[in-house]
């Protein structure tokens, strides 16, 4: 049951996290200045493609499907190579994520006064690690 229940929050998570991409492909800019990496002088270290956000968006997505498929909730089976090694390599992304560059992103990142650094270290980096804990938990006890 606990199982279920981790992997339905996984499901929403991601889904709400997807959502957010695609509302910024189509004009959205609420949350936009937080979510993207700037230097002392808040000048955007990277220009980032729709392309790009639309990618992300998909792929959060399809990670809540394959979490909500994980649930048992739908008839849905994931194929045997997303089983044997999807549900550790999607947690360990999250965790990599969380523990960061070093510099700009993760736990350890030395820009830490940025609007960026400041919702990193208080929402992003926690719940990337939350995200993957509650992934490896989940495979531990499938």
């Amino acid at each position: 049951m606990i199982v279920i229940i981790l992997s339905i929050i996984l499901f929403l998570i991601f889904t709400v996290l997807g959502g957010f991409h695609f509302y910024w492909i189509f004009g959205g800019v609420w949350g936009l200045k937080k979510v993207i990496p700037t230097k002392g002088n808040e000048v955007s270290t990277m220009s980032i493609p729709k392309l790009a956000t639309l990618i992300v968006g998909f792929v959060l997505v399809l990670f809540g499907l394959i979490y909500l498929a994980k649930s048992g909730l739908t008839n849905v089976q994931p194929p045997n190579w997303i089983t044997n090694y999807g549900y550790w390599v999607i947690p360990s992304i999250f965790i990599l994520r969380a523990i960061g560059d070093f510099k700009y992103v993760g736990f350890f990142k030395k820009i830490k006064n940025t609007e960026f650094g400041k919702s990193d270290s208080k929402l992003f980096s926690p719940l990337c690690l939350t995200i993957g804990l509650i992934g490896i938990l989940i495979q531990l006890m499938a």
